[in-house]
């Protein structure tokens, strides 16, 4: 019997997969049976992630690119296209995260912020979307977080880009359902990620205290969730949806 949650055959692009949930997003499609175009700016890292992909078995393509800018986003789907024949899962994880108060923020740090966090998101998506709408099959997942559900002190701008995430996964979701082309997000709570280590001891373990499980989350307790998100019929019945594994940190 077929499992529920196999991407066998599949054709996934991940950005941001050379380390964090990306990279475990990328093992966890690459063991169900997906082909792979991973793209990264950290190109060693993004070729050590490929290998582990290709271990699993996996057939991986690898793009080093900015998917903040048109040309970088345009490059990783037209790369899956031209490796692969097509598209049908696109996760939307590069990301990045800094930590100021609004008082001190620069025009640039929000600028920054919303470029690779936000923007990234609308331009792979828009890439990736006419081949999907074309094959009446395709899966948007867009890493988001908790903190653009409930907010946090001192990342005012990275939590105004999640929300703004989440807002597009919605809205982008009524759009794509009729076409067969399910969009969603996962809004992650803090997870153990070379993303946090710019943020201070002390607000970690000041959220630490906070969360219900008392801990922070691994990668790979998260990729699962993309998995199902991805998979056929596993993934079938969720449009616009915002999955949250985040020790219980937000509980819609």
């Amino acid at each position: 019997m077929t499992s529920p949650f196999s991407l066998d055959g599949r054709r996934a692009v991940v950005t941001g997969a050379a380390s964090g949930i990306g990279a475990a997003i990328a093992l966890a499609y690459a063991a169900a049976g997906a082909r792979l175009v991973l793209a990264d700016l950290n190109a060693e890292r993004l070729a050590q992630q490929a290998d582990a992909c290709r271990a699993r078995g996996a057939a991986v393509e690898t793009v080093t690119a900015d998917v903040g800018e048109e040309a970088g986003a345009d490059s990783i789907v037209a790369r899956c296209i031209e490796a692969f024949g097509g598209i049908d899962v696109l996760v939307n994880n590069a990301g990045m995260l800094t930590q100021a108060r609004c008082t001190e923020l620069t025009a640039g740090m929000w600028d920054e912020m919303m470029r690779v966090d936000l923007r990234s998101v609308f331009l792979c998506t828009r890439r990736a979307l006419p081949p999907m709408i074309a094959q009446r099959w395709g899966r948007v997942i867009n890493i988001a977080s908790q903190l653009g559900i409930k907010g946090g002190a001192e990342l005012c701008h990275y939590s105004a880009a999640k929300a703004g995430v989440i807002g597009f996964t919605k809205s982008l979701a009524l759009e794509a359902a009729p076409h067969n082309v399910l969009v969603n997000a996962i809004a992650p709570g803090p997870i153990e990620t070379p993303l946090v280590d710019g943020i201070s001891a002390a607000w970690k373990a000041a959220k630490s205290a906070e969360l219900p499980l008392r801990r922070f989350g691994l990668a790979e307790e998260v990729a699962p969730t993309a998995l199902l998100l991805a998979s056929d019929p596993g993934g079938n019945l969720f449009v616009g949806q915002t999955l949250g594994p985040n020790s219980g940190d937000v509980m819609p």
